[in-house]
């Protein structure tokens, strides 16, 4: 994995993205506890992050934890580790090879924008929900001022 890491789990996604905003929204009333962070990859430093990672804004969210960062359906799986209780029987689907995961991922991916819409950058999050987002991260952004980094290193 990358060199970036974080011990607060960061999920950055498509705030344009109406199936991801409405995602996004989903896991913040699942994640009662508070575990996650959520980042808008449209925001100045999803912005460096995806720069700084080599990829496009549509290719993938990022989901970042203490061991790097996971795009794609590693991602998916990372996230149902940390959601705990019955979301870790999804880790059952790392049976399935990755590109096979990965290719399901992508052809949902590819047509979210025609299949569900777009919005305004997080117009459909509640107040609530905003407020959960990260502004700002200063130990991410030393991370990114470092050395480039790949996703899939």
């Amino acid at each position: 994995m990358s060199g970036i890491r974080r011990d607060r789990p960061l999920f950055v996604f498509d705030g344009h993205c109406v199936l991801c905003s409405t995602g996004v929204s989903w896991l913040m009333r699942l994640d009662r506890r508070g575990l996650l962070q959520f980042l808008s990859a449209q925001s100045e430093l999803g912005q460096a992050l995806y720069a700084r990672l080599g990829m496009r804004l549509g290719d993938s969210y990022v989901y970042i934890d203490h061991v790097g960062c996971h795009t794609k359906s590693d991602g998916y799986l990372r996230l149902a580790g940390a959601l705990g209780g019955w979301w870790r029987l999804f880790k059952v689907f790392a049976l399935v090879p990755r590109s096979v995961r990965d290719w399901c991922y992508d052809r949902v991916a590819d047509n979210r924008y025609r299949l569900f819409g777009t919005s305004d950058h997080c117009a459909l999050l509640r107040p609530e929900e905003r407020a959960r987002l990260v502004s700002d991260d200063v130990a991410l952004r030393s991370q990114l001022a470092r050395r480039k980094a790949s996703p899939h290193e």
